[in-house]
């Protein structure tokens, strides 16, 4: 098969949607072409290869307010057309030029849902909303709507979307071996620093754990933390380390004591599993996809409760059996997320989707 990924950003951007697509793809070339169409933005080459897969990136307008920027890929459909795939996994809505190829493309073809409907927080919500209510019309000729976790699906099916067509295939991991890394007394967040990741209150919640708090990764977020962490005198305890190279995100995921994701919304939490993964324990706000991922494996915080964050991280630190015991059980936990076992499932659907009159 030919199989076609479309999303407007695929690196330098890396984040959830990104990491899957990587994921799949690299598993899905070792027995299809697989072909990434996206955007091009300032640094980035015209076309590359890897891990088996092409990236194409297609001449592009973007304007720069918001991480990511607005894009606007004009050639997008007469891309699609040249290279004629035997189906189209679209990744992307909140663009007009992507969101027009979703409607006008008349192969074979699937969308991804990697978010909930109407996802946002503050100003942001009610733009989502209305972006998602215009947008949902594009997606009525593709033949399947994937969701990356019975959570999204069932919200969807909330949304009376048609539950035919809803089809979960949840992210996996990259299980790494069991060696022993001892803990160093840190916690821990790896995401984007967006407001639906929660974190302006796991700042807060800081002011009344005993440790430090090393934050991972880079957003529109970024300036408002520093802020509240110089607010709360909490430059000590807190540290936003910005983007890290993957051996050293490995290597911080490994040795924390607390893996800590506060969001307000997650549709599944693949940095969660990839802590998991590493046996560490898990604290989680008790929102959308998290539930189906940490289980029994870890902690549970109210979302936008401080408090209620740092007595869950608290109840970890200072109890080293029960810290332990929660690490080992998520390992076996996240063993069984593969994703050489999530690609063998996308692969099935892609060709049924392909196949079909």
């Amino acid at each position: 098969m030919r199989i076609v990924q479309v999303n407007a950003f695929y690196y330098p951007y890396r984040g959830g949607i990104e990491h899957r697509i990587h994921q799949f793809s690299k598993r899905l070339s070792k027995r299809n072409e697989v072909i990434i169409l996206t955007s091009r933005l300032p640094g980035t080459s015209a076309e590359e290869k890897m891990d088996g897969y092409r990236v194409v990136r297609l001449d592009s307008r973007y304007v720069d307010i918001y991480n990511p920027p607005y894009v606007r890929t004009p050639g997008l459909m007469d891309e699609l057309d040249r290279l004629d795939p035997d189906v189209v996994d679209f990744h992307f809505r909140w663009s007009p030029s992507y969101a027009e190829a979703t409607r006008r493309y008349d192969g074979k073809k699937v969308f991804t849902f990697h978010n909930t409907f109407g996802e946002g927080v503050g100003l942001m919500h009610p733009f989502s909303v209305l972006n998602d209510t215009l947008w949902r019309r594009n997606i009525g000729h593709c033949s399947r709507v994937v969701c990356v976790s019975d959570f999204v699906r069932t919200d969807l099916i909330n949304h009376r979307f048609d539950p035919a067509r809803l089809v979960t295939v949840p992210n996996g991991i990259d299980a790494p071996p069991d060696v022993a890394v001892p803990e160093e007394d840190f916690i821990l967040f790896v995401g984007r620093l967006v407001a639906t990741k929660g974190l302006s209150y796991l700042v807060q919640a800081m002011k009344r754990v005993d440790s430090k708090l090393i934050i991972c990764g880079e957003g529109p977020e970024r300036s408002h933390l520093a802020r509240l962490i110089e607010r709360y005198g909490l430059g000590d305890k807190v540290e936003l380390a910005g983007h890290v190279i993957q051996e050293t995100r490995d290597k911080l995921l490994s040795c924390c004591k607390v893996f800590v994701m506060p969001s307000l919304f997650e549709s599944y939490g693949i940095a969660v599993a990839e802590a998991m993964s590493l046996g560490r324990p898990v604290v989680a706000s008790n929102v959308g996809g998290l539930p189906e991922v940490v289980r029994d494996a870890g902690l549970y915080s109210r979302p936008k409760d401080s408090d209620d964050i740092a007595d869950q991280i608290n109840k970890l630190l200072e109890d080293p059996a029960e810290r332990h015991r929660l690490g080992a059980h998520a390992r076996e936990l996240a063993l069984t997320y593969s994703w050489d076992k999530r690609a063998q499932e996308m692969e099935a659907l892609y060709c049924e989707v392909a196949k079909a009159g």
